[in-house]
């Protein structure tokens, strides 16, 4: 990659795409991505769902069924999305499941190959196989999200610590192979976001935990989360790559 830097503060034109983009954080950075006038591919398992994303996001978003632990899947979409918008610009790896599981549970070893398959293994396959269009952009841009769990851990969530620890590891190592074309790759750690995955946790519970947790006492919007995404894929956002950012409220700021 030659030339004059590109640090537009802007991220019209841009061709995104947005794994797990039916709901929640990857529905609200469809979203917002749209709303700065980036071209969107809205994926995720549920076709109605994208369709729904899709048409609040305008008329350059499109919608697109993806199972991201199916490899042959990843690569007929990814190709697809290329021909339809005419490249990738940004990267956006939300999908993820929830893999609560103890360790003596009967199917541990199901919820375990299910939770990287999803939210490690796909990343990597999406970034390889997104790579020959990101390679042509300007200023291509990766962004995987983990989780807090990520940089601490739950009792009973190993299947789930283990495929967000993963992402962190894997961001570092993207971010060192692909720096020298220019290409960035960063991660961010959503702490407790208002989502799908903690639509069962009573309000009373969410309550009780972020006044004890977190530092802003209450838990976070998916939003929130799209906002920190949309600073790490600006075209300005030249010099950030392999960082791991927590989005938690200050959840990780304190010690109990």
């Amino acid at each position: 990659m030659t030339g004059t830097p590109n640090r537009s503060r802007s991220i019209a034109g841009r061709i995104a795409i947005v794994t797990g983009a039916a709901s929640g954080m990857g529905a609200a950075t469809a979203k917002l991505f749209a709303a700065e006038g980036a071209r969107v591919a809205v994926t995720d398992l549920d076709l109605s769902a994208c369709e729904a994303v899709a048409a609040e996001c305008g008329a350059d978003a499109r919608a697109y069924a993806l199972d991201v632990a199916d490899k042959d899947a990843v690569a007929k979409v990814v190709a697809t999305i290329a021909a339809d918008f005419g490249g990738i610009d940004i990267l956006v790896n939300n999908a993820g499941v929830s893999s609560f599981c103890p360790l003596d549970d009967d199917g541990y070893e199901d919820v375990w190959h299910r939770a990287l398959a999803v939210m490690l293994t796909a990343h990597q396959r999406m970034v390889r196989t997104a790579l020959p269009h990101l390679r042509r952009s300007d200023a291509a841009r990766i962004v995987n999200i983990a989780s807090t769990e990520g940089l601490g851990a739950t009792a009973g969530d190993t299947p789930y610590v283990a495929a967000k620890t993963g992402v962190t590891g894997l961001t570092r190592g993207l971010a060192v192979d692909l720096g020298p074309e220019g290409i960035t790759v960063n991660c961010i750690c959503p702490g407790p976001i208002r989502t799908a995955m903690t639509d069962t946790v009573p309000d009373d519970h969410k309550t009780i935990f972020a006044k004890r947790r977190t530092a802003l006492k209450r838990y976070g919007d998916p939003e929130e989360v799209a906002h920190v995404t949309l600073s790490l894929v600006l075209p300005a956002a030249s010099y950030i790559t392999g960082a791991v950012i927590p989005v938690d409220g200050g959840l990780m700021a304190r010690n109990a």
